[in-house]
């Protein structure tokens, strides 16, 4: 099968067949689009599930919206436990992102961005989910997927059918899930261990930063808009262009991360002589206007090259006048009190992705000491933050090989090399064989064709008849198909 991202060379393990997605599929039922109002549903409402329900590995029921009251709905978009459910759209790294939904709340529909996946008796479901977050699987869903911005990315029901897949005996493929929930499990209980431990630190030293900044609590504060050497600028976004010319563009995960690395950016074709004041300069702090209710109001200091890259519009910009110096400011705009005064200005239906002005930033009050008591607050913040870094580093190594660990462990179980072949096993091809079979036996429904009325020029050619009695008409009428 050419363009499945499988080599026809390859050897397959015995009794295993290859498969386009389609294949053990009877069907994929889309869901419908309501305007629905920004809260989750009532127990005794209807609601439409989000993307974020089957984001993240498991069915999150409480991720919904509510259909406002008097709204006519189909309950046969109704979702149920068992079902398998894929995301439509999302981003890039989670469209197609598939769950097996267990408990469900009863009253959930689909949206039109999900798929309901009704597969046939040659796979298992459980097997059917952990095959679609496979990296080969994966990588080929994020290829196909469509869509200029990578905040929001579509796959198509034809270009989801034709997702490869590597299929093993149904005996073999219920082996294959017993033995991926053994060391999952394990995996998953070592990455939440050490993600909650990272946590802890980050926490530390969200602390430390507000324990070194209480020093500056005697000195006079004033709004941030009146320490600045420019006015706040919103950036721009322009289309990504695979150009080498291209303007360098952060990403917003360049601030979110604090790493302005190239993979965090992307060549765009903004016009050169329009974005010509929004070249970054070593200093610059910038600022996400718009993200999620967690990251919104993100700061970070840039400290690269001149003229490295520009920075979208989602990001403001913030230079400081020379009585504040901006490593300074940007401790104070990290600090816990900055990051909730920010959370509780934030402005944004459904609160999925709210956004702050340039006058919430503007009026941060800041602590203005001298610029020697500032000079001796950022090496002791800094100094203590090293220290708790250093105990994050190797639990952030620990996350980044359980996820590796994880990724070769489904590679593994879907290349036949987790789990023994058992000669006793039916093949795959013979279930499908079968399958085939007993659909082709079937009797196809009959098409009842209606009649066409006659068109104006064969009328017209046609000699007039006389005119027919009432009696004639109503017959006449009765026979026409409706």
């Amino acid at each position: 099968m050419s363009g499945t991202g499988f080599s026809e060379g390859a050897g397959l393990p015995d009794g295993w067949v290859r498969v386009r997605l389609g294949d053990v599929l009877d069907t994929i039922e889309a869901g419908k689009s309501f305007i629905c109002e920004p809260r989750p549903a009532e127990p005794d409402e209807w609601g439409i599930v989000k993307v974020s329900a089957m984001t993240y590995g498991c069915f999150d029921q409480a991720e919904n919206k509510a259909v406002p009251r008097g709204v006519a709905v189909n309950p046969a978009y109704e979702i149920s436990p068992g079902d398998v459910l894929v995301s439509r759209a999302n981003t890039k790294a989670y469209v197609g992102a598939p769950v097996l939904v267990g408990d469900c709340r009863p009253r959930l529909l689909l949206s039109d961005k999900s798929l309901r996946l009704i597969p046939n008796r040659a796979v298992d479901k459980r097997w059917l989910v952990y095959a679609l977050r496979s990296p080969e699987v994966r990588a080929y869903i994020e290829a196909k997927a469509s869509g200029t911005k990578d905040s929001m990315r579509n796959i198509s029901q034809g270009s989801l059918k034709d997702a490869p897949l590597m299929l093993p005996p149904i005996a073999e493929q219920l082996r294959i899930v017993e033995a991926l929930e053994v060391h999952l499990s394990h995996l998953s209980a070592a990455s939440e261990l050490a993600l909650k431990s990272r946590a802890k630190l980050q926490a530390l030293g969200s602390a430390v930063t507000q324990e070194v900044l209480s020093a500056c609590a005697a000195y006079p504060t004033s709004p941030l808009g009146d320490l600045l050497r420019e006015p706040l600028r919103n950036g721009h976004s322009a289309r990504a262009t695979g150009r080498e010319n291209g303007i360098r563009t952060l990403a917003l995960t360049a601030v979110t991360l604090n790493d302005f690395d190239n993979k965090h950016t992307k060549m765009t074709d903004a016009d050169s002589v329009k974005v010509s004041n929004l070249w970054l300069e070593p200093g610059d702090i910038l600022i996400q206007r718009s993200n999620t209710p967690d990251l919104v109001g993100t700061s970070a200091l840039f400290d690269g090259p001149r003229k490295w890259a520009i920075y979208p519009d989602l990001l403001i910009r913030v230079r400081t006048a020379d009585c504040l110096l901006p490593e300074f400011a940007t401790l104070v705009l990290q600090s816990r009190r900055t990051r909730r005064y920010f959370k509780a200005r934030a402005k944004g239906l459904a609160g999925s992705m709210p956004k702050i002005d340039q006058d919430t930033i503007s009026g941060v009050e800041m602590p203005v000491p001298p610029l020697d008591v500032q000079q001796k607050v950022i090496e002791e913040t800094q100094e203590r933050l090293a220290q708790v870094a250093r105990l994050e580093g190797p639990l952030s190594v620990t996350v980044r090989r359980c996820h590796s660990l994880r990724s070769a462990l489904l590679r593994r179980a879907f290349s036949g090399r987790l789990v023994p072949q058992n000669p006793d096993d039916e093949p795959a091809a013979a279930v499908l064989d079968r399958i085939r079979t007993e659909r082709g036996a079937q009797p196809k429904p009959k098409r009842t064709r209606a009649r066409k009325a006659p068109t104006a020029r064969k009328a017209a050619a046609t000699a007039p008849a006389p005119e027919p009695t009432e009696t004639a008409r109503t017959s006449t009428q009765q026979e026409l198909p409706l």
